[in-house]
């Protein structure tokens, strides 16, 4: 896919990636199987995505109530499956041919086992001097959690009422060094969005909704989405 013409292609795609679970039981496969597919899948969009000219890429990975309500033997797979992925980043020649920083936003680290906390550490640090693109994972992750928060901080730093400015706000959320998305795309069949996501970043976004499950929406399913971006026209109020 070649990149697009700056004027006409988002500068920031977030992707909520539903339907691994869904896949992987038409299958008569386990959940995590579902869940693997959608990492590989994952790394196919990310490169689709550099090739495009996007220059931030987020995907939500987790909510709080993925990591808390579903079974046990599910979630250690989720884990373990998040140990293998950053490990593949930490040698990506995506990442580090596009000097793509990687960021993981969320409550991880307050969830995470010891080994994967290191890894995602690892990643960030390797690619905190890049500046040409932006790779952003939300992990724990969940928007109004990150709103609750902001409103402490702002309390907690004694903020008088007129000193709540949209610039206080963003200052003091996960995504604080983020653009603004432009397009946000959700994939599973189910036109909705979830716990929040993104709720202040997402404001102006463009929608799209794909009825196919994560781990079948493609590069080609990528590139149409972007074409489908790039034929709408953004009135923000005009």
């Amino acid at each position: 896919m070649q990149e697009a013409q700056q004027s006409i292609l988002p500068e920031h795609v977030a992707i909520i990636p539903d339907g691994n679970r869904r896949w992987a039981r038409e299958r008569g496969k386990d959940p995590w199987e579902g869940h693997r597919e959608g990492a590989r899948n994952t790394e196919a969009l990310i490169k689709a995505a550099n090739e495009a000219g996007v220059k931030c890429l987020s995907f939500w990975g987790s909510s709080q109530d993925n990591l808390k309500k579903r079974p046990m033997e599910e979630k250690r797979a989720l884990l373990d499956i998040y140990v293998e992925y950053f490990h593949r980043i930490l040698s990506s020649d995506d990442v580090h041919e596009n000097e793509a920083r990687v960021r993981v936003l969320g409550e991880w680290e307050r969830q995470f086992p010891d080994a994967l906390k290191k890894t995602i550490r690892e990643c960030v640090e390797s690619t905190r001097r890049y500046s040409k693109r932006a790779l952003n994972f939300f992990l724990a992750y969940n928007g109004d959690r990150e709103m609750l928060s902001a409103i402490r901080k702002m309390l907690s730093d004694g903020l008088a009422p007129d000193a709540v400015t949209p610039e206080a706000i963003k200052e003091r959320l996960f995504t604080r060094d983020l653009p603004p998305v432009d397009y946000l795309i959700r994939t599973g069949g189910e036109p909705h969005l979830s716990a929040g996501f993104m709720m202040w970043d997402t404001a102006n976004a463009q929608l799209f909704f794909s009825e196919k499950f994560y781990p079948d929406f493609g590069p080609k399913d990528f590139a149409e989405a972007l074409e489908e971006f790039a034929r709408r026209k953004r009135r923000l109020g005009a």
